[in-house]
């Protein structure tokens, strides 16, 4: 199976890097592939439309491509310029999505309130994401959906790029531990995932974690 994964490291949130990574976003037209990630495309292409959000949305792609499906869609991001990308891109496709600039270690989505949240490549150290991942179950209406695609742990000697640094790395029992009080995890498992590059064909490794409400 192929996935469209970032170009470059995993989106390590921190206060202190916002602006950061605002200059990271001005500094290019896209810093992530324009099309949905691959693995969220396949599992959620199975899912009946509702409420949806993404969390750590960056530009968009995962929300965009989740309203182009038929979901209320909302992204969110801790980068005003990744979001108003997104709002562009939006605008530019005829596609109406909502779009909130808010830090994830203090952000908290409804209560209940979507039937889909996802989190795609958040690379955060255990201490911070796993709050993150508790919010984020508990932002789920019941029948409803809990969709993450990481960098896995694995990828550190096995995989191909991804954040050089485990302790922002994932495992499937990691997350799977985070949201299982609130959810039932019906998959958990490292993946690979084929990039295409210069030099020819990689195979990166990341934790695949989906539950349900």
């Amino acid at each position: 199976m192929s996935g469209s994964g970032p170009k470059s490291s995993g989106h390590m949130l921190n206060v202190m890097d916002a602006s950061s990574w605002d200059d990271r976003y001005r500094d290019a037209d896209l810093v992530w592939s324009a099309g949905p990630n691959a693995f969220v495309a396949e599992i959620c292409a199975g899912f009946e439309p509702g409420r949806s959000i993404d969390l750590a949305a960056g530009e968009g792609r995962n929300a965009l491509w989740l309203a182009e499906q038929g979901w209320d869609s909302t992204a969110v991001d801790f980068s005003a310029v990744a979001i108003d990308k997104a709002r562009a891109i939006a605008e530019r496709r005829g596609i109406e999505i909502t779009t909130e600039v808010a830090d994830l270690t203090t952000y908290e989505p409804t209560p209940g309130g979507y039937d889909l949240v996802v989190v795609a490549y958040l690379q955060l150290p255990d201490e911070q994401l796993t709050p993150i991942l508790r919010r984020a179950a508990a932002a789920i209406a019941p029948g409803g959906h809990f969709v993450l695609v990481n960098h896995d742990l694995d990828n550190l000697e096995h995989g191909y790029g991804g954040p050089p640094r485990a302790e922002v790395l994932t495992t499937p029992e990691q997350v799977a531990a985070a949201v299982g009080d609130t959810l039932t995890v019906e998959r958990a498992e490292t993946v690979d995932r084929h990039v295409t590059t210069d030099d020819g064909d990689r195979v990166a490794r990341d934790t695949i974690v989906v539950a349900t409400a």
